[in-house]
């Protein structure tokens, strides 16, 4: 039986135990969800890799308290390279549970994928690695690390900050980060480029209380009026971020993204245009990206005839190579004060950040997933860059220089992450494990 035959036969498991994760709530803020949930997630994952021949599978508390997963499989030549396998088993909250057509904590099918939270992101990713290893058995010709960490979607920095302190527990040659996914479903990518993201809380005070607005209104000023012009400088009229101080010229080298398939993986509303005057790519991938992703003010519904004294505002800028997310950073706390109108109190906070990413694809372990793509797809392998942010990359770089990292995955554009109805394509899965597989198998020969 080839290698393709055993994947499939190894998907008999698949959907049963992304099931069993799906269904864990590994959301990892104890404000929203027990962290019993995370903690059930991170034993789920300790033993299912140690029955994958990582006998040594353990916890390990990081600091922000979440537990990562860590383990080794010696290879047959303790002299070949090593590879270290990444996911991460933390997802994002489901949001607005009305908005999902399917329970968000219960894996469905429908219309050929499965749907639930971290379907894909993380969890596919993670069966996605079990399913390589499974179908591989003792053909893996490097030797293996692993872990699987569990903060990732809340920007808390655990794995960050203890990858420094246990730089030989995770040293290897190449590291393949999964976390990312193709351009298409069936069309194989890798994604070699990630923008840095700078949180940004910004509180805006005029008044000492809640006025009347017929008494008051006119000359009183507005907190909340205040805060909707300076949030309406953060673009111009076709929609590029203008905050000063921030490039907003640089273009995408590599592959292109089509309009029309943007506007498709997006969901734009008939008659809506996208943003900006330079190509998709450059716009996701190139280029600084301001996004409001939240407002504390008044509701609608029980919102009274009062002028608003205070009001804030949650913001997410996303960060281009080529930009650093400390003077990015800056840039939007600077922009914030200045634009402030009527002498209102501004008080701006960064909350996270992290520094963009740009991979060295020159080495031989992107030869050999290259080749590896080509043969699950029967399609030329892309380079592609993300709109995301993963920060542990930046501190894998620099604490291991020489070592080659390769973003991929499951996570193609119809999966919605991070939104209602994420959802997972199983073939992905399949064909991924298969190029795991493949490399698993064959990248010690093409480095020797």
């Amino acid at each position: 039986m080839d290698l393709r035959e055993r994947i499939a036969s190894a998907m008999g498991r698949v959907r049963p135990e992304l099931a069993e994760l799906v269904a864990i709530r590994s959301v990892a803020d104890p404000r929203q969800f027990p962290p019993e949930e995370c903690a059930r997630a991170a034993q789920w994952v300790l033993d299912a890799f140690a029955g994958a021949g990582f006998s040594d599978a353990r916890l390990a508390e990081t600091a922000d308290g979440s537990q990562a997963v860590l383990g080794t499989r010696p290879g047959p030549d303790p002299d070949a390279p090593t590879v270290l396998l990444y996911a991460h088993y933390d997802v994002q909250p489901p949001l607005n549970e009305a908005e999902w057509r399917t329970p968000p904590f219960e894996l469905t099918e429908a219309d050929g994928r499965w749907y639930g939270r971290g379907a894909a992101d993380c969890k596919g990713n993670i069966l996605m690695h079990l399913t390589a290893l499974r179908a591989l058995g003792d053909e893996v010709t490097v030797n293996l690390k692993l872990v699987v960490e569990g903060s990732e979607e809340q920007g808390t920095g655990g794995l960050e900050d203890w990858v420094p302190g246990h730089t030989d527990l995770l040293r290897a040659d190449a590291i393949l980060v999964c976390d990312t996914g193709n351009a298409a479903v069936g069309h194989p990518a890798v994604t070699v480029s990630l923008r840095g993201m700078v949180n940004v809380i910004v509180h805006v005070e005029a008044l000492a209380s809640e006025l009347h607005s017929g008494m008051f209104g006119g000359a009183a000023p507005d907190a909340l009026a205040a805060l909707v012009a300076m949030l309406a400088t953060l673009r111009d009229a076709h929609g590029n971020t203008t905050v000063r101080g921030l490039d907003n010229t640089q273009t995408w080298p590599g592959a292109p993204y089509s309009p029309e398939t943007f506007k498709a993986d997006a969901g734009v509303l008939d008659g809506v245009s996208l943003l900006g005057d330079g190509t998709v790519s450059d716009m996701i991938w190139a280029r600084p990206a301001v996004t409001i992703l939240g407002l504390d003010c008044p509701p609608v519904l029980g919102s009274a005839a009062a002028i608003t004294p205070r009001a804030s505002a949650r913001l997410n800028l996303r960060v281009p190579p080529g930009m650093q997310a400390g003077d990015a950073a800056r840039a939007l706390v600077r922009h914030l004060h200045a634009v402030a109108p009527w002498g209102v109190h501004v008080k701006a906070e960064t909350e996270a950040s992290g520094s963009p990413f740009h991979a060295n694809t020159s080495g031989p372990a992107y030869q050999a997933i290259a080749a590896a793509m080509q043969e699950a797809y029967g399609l030329p392998m892309v380079m592609l860059g993300q709109g995301g942010s993963i920060p542990l990359c930046n501190v894998l770089a620099d604490t291991y220089p020489d070592a080659e990292l390769i973003m991929m995955g499951v996570e193609e554009p119809l999966t919605l992450m991070h939104a209602p109805n994420e959802s997972v394509d199983p073939a992905e899965i399949a064909a991924m494990a298969l190029t795991e597989a493949l490399f698993l198998q064959r990248y010690a020969a093409i480095r020797s």
